[in-house]
C-alpha cells in the first residue's frame, strides 16, 4: 500500500543586495512607502545614490527621506540617507527608474 506523495518545490528568489527606501515623516515617525531594488553592485549603488538630489546631512525639516540599504543575508542595514523635497523626489524616482531599466536591459545583452 502506497501513501500520498508530497512534493516540495523550492525556488530561490534572487533579491537585490542594494535598495532605495522612500519614506515620509508622520506623527509616529518615518514610514516607508516605496522601494527600488537597484542591484548587487556596490559601486553602481553608490554612484546612483550620489547622483540623487537632496541633502545628506539630515535635518528636522526634511519630510521625505531616501535611504540606501544593503541586505547582507536576511538583515537589511541603512548605509546612507538623503532628505529631499517633493520636486527632488520626483526627479529622483525618474532617475532611478531610468537607471534600473538600463541595468536590467543591458544584462540581457551581456549574457
Amino acid at each position: 500500500m502506497q501513501g500520498p506523495f508530497i512534493y516540495w518545490l523550492s525556488f530561490e528568489v534572487m533579491e537585490d543586495r542594494f535598495s532605495l527606501l522612500i519614506s515620509l515623516k508622520t506623527p509616529a515617525g518615518f514610514g516607508v512607502f516605496g522601494e527600488f531594488g537597484i542591484g548587487d553592485d556596490r559601486l553602481a549603488a553608490d554612484i546612483l545614490f550620489d547622483s540623487l538630489q537632496g541633502k545628506e546631512p539630515l535635518n528636522d525639516l526634511g519630510l521625505l527621506h531616501i535611504d540606501l540599504m544593503e541586505t547582507d543575508g536576511a538583515l537589511p542595514a541603512k548605509v546612507r540617507t538623503k532628505c529631499c523635497r517633493l520636486e527632488e523626489l520626483a526627479a529622483n524616482c525618474k532617475l532611478v527608474t531610468r537607471e534600473v531599466f538600463r541595468q536590467k536591459n543591458l544584462k540581457v545583452y551581456e549574457e
